[in-house]
């Protein structure tokens, strides 16, 4: 199969579908692999590398976006959308269910749209969406800590502390791997840290491994209440594949918090757990509202690209190989955890939360 590898153009996206590693993999299987100029150059990966490994270097996306089969990162950009034709294969994030927009152009283009997020493993596990998970919960609390700084518009709280001074008190609503890894970073600067779940099991785990340094706390709108109205810093980390992200934060809540406290909002490719919560870029990451600061980038592991690519890579590349050297249907065939990745197929919306969500008849792929 004929493989296209385009440069992402969201901002301030510098992560790539595959490294070299990865396509030198797929070559390997007897594939062929189209990557756009400088598509990696920015995270040390030079098109002589790319070529090295056995790629084709494409001079523009209009060549990538020809191929029978596009890997990338993010869902496609407005000026991607008129690339895209009638029965591509396209394997990257869509986060759709917050985008009733890019469904509609996706639909339209009848595509085949395979998502990351919602692809599962034998035990019902996320295995694309955690690498980047894994990464947005350390940076979640890298970017909560700076944006408490009083420069960054934050009430000058230091989350660990210092000797005589109690820490900043986070709260983390989720307790998947967003929150799980947020948790380990807060607890490792000394923060004050609860973590919030409606799964009983997870909290059990979460305290022992632990080892009672983190508090949790079970998920009730009064306990959510009481937390983050006294919370320095909230990461939102909540998510049911495939849906929207429930709005666990209303505008009222959010007014009862501290002038200067902050959200992290991860679900904000979901659609975000806050009422307050909108899109926001690197370039612009941060916004006031009620007199507190929000960061609700999108693409927050971009900030990490080499990291996050090489992460990525590691996830996507069997599948990638399975879908290639099988073809898709026999792919999904054979594989029930991918098939759950297909959101979109030729005009019809193949995932039922998706569907549920934007309001879409589900069309279930039949085989």
């Amino acid at each position: 199969m004929l493989i296209g590898v385009p440069k992402e153009i969201k901002d301030h996206e510098f992560r790539v579908g595959l490294t070299p590693t990865g396509v030198r993999a797929l070559v390997a299987a007897g594939h062929e692999v189209k990557v756009e100029s400088r598509a990696g150059a920015s995270i040390g990966y030079a098109d002589d590398r790319y070529a090295a490994a056995g790629a084709q270097i494409a001079a523009g996306a209009a060549e990538v976006f020809d191929c029978p089969m596009v890997i990338k990162v993010k869902e496609p950009q407005p000026a991607e959308i008129g690339l895209l034709r009638e029965g591509q294969i396209l394997f990257t994030y869509l986060h759709l269910a917050a985008n009733a927009g890019l469904t509609r152009q996706l639909v339209e283009r009848k595509i085949i749209g395979i998502a990351y997020e919602t692809v599962t493993d034998a035990q019902g596990r996320l295995p694309l969406l955690t690498p980047m998970s894994e990464v947005a919960g350390r940076i979640a609390i890298q970017a909560g800590a700076t944006s408490l700084q009083m420069n960054h518009g934050g009430s000058g709280v230091l989350l660990g502390g210092v000797p005589g001074v109690m820490p900043g008190k986070v709260v983390i609503l989720g307790a998947g791997t967003v929150g799980t890894e947020a948790a380990k970073m807060a607890l490792g600067l000394g923060a004050d840290v609860t973590i919030v779940d409606i799964n009983l099991s997870r909290l059990r785990y979460l305290d022992d491994i632990f080892g009672g340094r983190l508090k949790t706390c079970f998920s009730q709108t009064g306990a959510i209440e009481a937390l983050v109205t006294d919370a320095d810093l909230v990461i939102g980390s909540v998510l049911i594949p495939g849906k929207s992200a429930p709005k666990l934060i209303s505008r009222v809540l959010l007014g009862k918090m501290r002038p200067g406290s902050v959200l992290v909002d991860v679900a904000i490719d979901q659609g975000g757990c806050a009422e307050t919560s909108r899109p926001t870029t690197h370039s612009q990451p941060t916004y006031v509202e009620s007199g507190v600061v929000h960061y609700c980038v999108t693409n927050m592991p971009a900030a990490c690209a080499r990291t996050s690519t090489q992460a990525l890579t590691h996830a996507t590349l069997p599948y990638a190989l399975k879908i290639a050297s099988l073809g898709y249907r026999e792919a999904l065939r054979q594989d029930a955890g991918l098939l759950n990745g297909l959101n979109l197929h030729q005009g019809q919306v193949t995932h039922p939360n998706v569907a549920v969500d934007l309001g879409y008849e589900y069309q279930p792929l039949r085989f």
